[in-house]
């Protein structure tokens, strides 16, 4: 019996696609402003997810190039308190998982807390709400643009731009690869963030992918998302280390039972890097898969596309 073919999905619009991402930047805005945490977090992931899109819109360059400049200004100024906000929670964590470090934890959450503080309100300061607002004002106008684009552009226009995603996965694939084979097997963290950077990237882009297809969580995406939080606790924890021994050298005046405790912090720490990448390693070869898989079809999709449209 002759299996029947998988119906196509017609690839999602720019315009509605853009103002899906645009609406998870706009929701958090008003509770961004009161302070609000995980508010922070969502509208740094969701302008992080829309400088994925402009430059694949097939937009005029001078514009896509501003809007993505504006979009990475945001994206770095929630980053840098979101740092701070990602590291306090974690020692709110160590605090009862670690009770018999809480002494270097507490000395530590003080000073983060405090450049926490700071790092708060210098964002306020340089990118006020009504800048956030006033960008986002303009991607809903180049929304309205691209709609009206569409309208006369039919299936060419969507063909064109879904080609400019599935190259950019390809190239991501690629560089993951190149990360991971550079990375080897031995711990060394500036490699490893290496590593979790183009896991990210090529994350980003074959999640667009699939918004365009109308496929929204694939068997690669989750594994990529499993090693990145991975990854990222790994990563978390190293930028604590750095932390830890800032307080350490700063210590005034010093005594020697808190430096010797903040040292067995750091040594516990480390160990549960190594234990991170012990687990990262267990996973490299599927990730490894997902990357050669997606460089692979993705590459061959615009040839796939080229013989459909004749």
């Amino acid at each position: 019996m002759k299996r029947l073919a998988k119906p196509r999905i017609m690839p999602t619009r720019r315009a509605h696609l853009l103002r899906r991402r645009l609406e998870r930047l706009t929701r958090p805005l008003p509770a961004l402003e009161d302070g609000d945490v995980p508010a922070l977090h969502r509208a740094r992931v969701a302008s992080r997810r829309l400088r994925e899109l402009v430059p694949m819109l097939q937009i005029d360059g001078d514009v896509a190039r501003k809007l993505s400049r504006r979009l990475r200004r945001i994206t770095a100024r929630l980053g840098t308190v979101r740092e701070l906000d990602v590291l306090i929670m974690l020692i709110d964590e160590l605090h009862v998982s670690r009770r018999e470090h809480r002494e270097a934890l507490s000395r530590v959450a003080v000073a983060v807390a405090r450049k926490r503080d700071d790092a708060r309100k210098r964002m306020f300061d340089r990118l006020p709400i009504a800048s956030m607002w006033r960008v986002a004002k303009r991607i809903a106008r180049l929304a309205d643009e691209l709609e009206e684009i569409e309208e006369s552009g039919g299936a060419a226009v969507a063909r064109r731009w879904q080609w400019a995603v599935d190259a950019r996965v390809a190239r991501r694939a690629e560089r993951l690869t190149s990360a991971i084979e550079e990375a080897g097997a031995v711990y060394l963290p500036e490699r490893l963030h290496t590593v979790r950077i183009a896991l990210k990237k090529l994350r980003y882009a074959a999640e667009l992918a699939a918004d365009i297809a109308g496929d929204r969580l694939t068997p690669d995406i989750r594994t990529m998302r499993r090693a990145q939080d991975t990854l990222g606790r790994l990563h978390d924890l190293q930028v604590l280390i750095d932390r830890v021994r800032q307080v350490q050298a700063s210590l005034t005046p010093p005594s020697v039972a808190l430096w010797r405790a903040l040292d067995a912090l750091v040594t516990a720490l480390d160990n549960d890097c190594r234990q991170l990448h012990a687990r990262y390693m267990r996973v490299r070869g599927d990730l490894e898969a997902v990357a050669a898989r997606l460089a692979r079809s993705q590459a061959d999709a615009p040839r796939a596309h080229a013989r459909r449209a004749g």
